[in-house]
């Protein structure tokens, strides 16, 4: 009985240090604590509880404490629970701080949750980005075509993130301010040679208002010449006035055409009562000949 004692007490030891490492998480607590890291080992043990990876806390936690930013285990706790990305809240709110940009941990968190990249926010209120438009196609006053793309230069605004209009706002507003700028302007010739006024002209309208951007600059990047628009309508409307005067053209010579069968018709029908008329002039002869109306005597 004596061995199998002791094999039983050595599995038992086993299964409890198993048991033991899995409930309370000792590696994590003690990395803790060697990064001067405050976190109790009963904390750790409810976030296994509340099934937080104890792992993960302690290691964004380590990251937030030797870069100065201060974030309780609660708030962190929190926004896990409630689907949030630890690892980028912290990265953001570290890369803010060293931009010296005023980010707090709830803004932050509130991005996050928002479903924005908070970590790319703040990059790009560091470094702003560019964007470029589709191919804009406007018609001026005389009638031609002219093309354009511009290139949009906008930096992130962190407290309009949440709530704010993303980039396609930003692409439609600018290509409905480059199309009304190239429509206002008298002849195309006019934007060829002043490509600017379709950016001073877009920039001046606060295009960026309700969104998570400021834009900076509007660069027209290329500008032509399309299809003379003018010309074609022109042209279009000579072939419908040709259109519809052979049509009335061709009403008319099928009403002289109706009218000439009419009057044949009509001269036809009075042949034919002449001729019945004629007829007849023989019946009335000898009619009058027998009842003596008519005498041919010549005394």
């Amino acid at each position: 009985m004596g061995p199998v004692i002791v094999l039983l007490s050595i599995f038992g030891l086993i299964v409890f240090l198993v048991v033991f490492s899995v409930i309370i998480p000792i590696p994590n607590w003690i990395a803790a604590i060697s990064s001067g890291v405050k976190i109790s080992i009963f904390a750790l043990i409810g976030m296994r509880l509340r099934r937080v990876p104890p792992r993960i806390m302690v290691d964004t936690l380590i990251k937030a404490r030797k870069a100065g930013i201060n974030i309780t285990t609660n708030e962190m706790e929190s926004h896990y629970l409630a689907g949030g990305d630890l690892n980028n809240v912290v990265n953001a709110l570290i890369a803010a701080d060293k931009a010296d940009i005023e980010l707090t941990t709830d803004q932050a968190t509130a991005i996050d949750l928002a479903g924005r990249d908070v970590f790319e926010a703040v990059r790009i209120s560091v470094v702003p980005k560019v964007i470029e438009t589709p191919l804009v196609v406007a018609m001026a006053k005389d009638g031609i075509q002219v093309k354009a793309f511009a290139r949009i230069t906008v930096r992130a605004n962190l407290s309009r993130l949440v709530g704010g209009a993303g980039e396609e706002t930003i692409l439609a507003r600018v290509g409905e301010g480059i199309v009304t700028t190239i429509g206002s302007s008298e002849t195309h010739k006019t934007v060829l040679e002043n490509p600017d006024i379709i950016s001073k002209g877009v920039l001046t309208r606060g295009l960026d208002t309700g969104t998570a951007y400021d834009i900076l600059s509007i660069d027209i990047a290329d500008v032509d010449v399309g299809k003379n628009i003018g010309a074609e309508l022109q042209i279009d409307q000579a072939d419908a006035d040709k259109n519809i005067a052979q049509a009335k053209a061709e009403e008319r010579r099928a009403m002289a055409v109706a009218r000439e069968q009419e009057m044949k018709a009509q001269i036809t029908e009075m042949k034919a009562k002449l001729v019945e008329a004629e007829a007849q002039v023989p019946k009335a002869l000898a009619q009058a000949f027998r009842s003596g109306k008519l005498n041919l005597s010549t005394n």
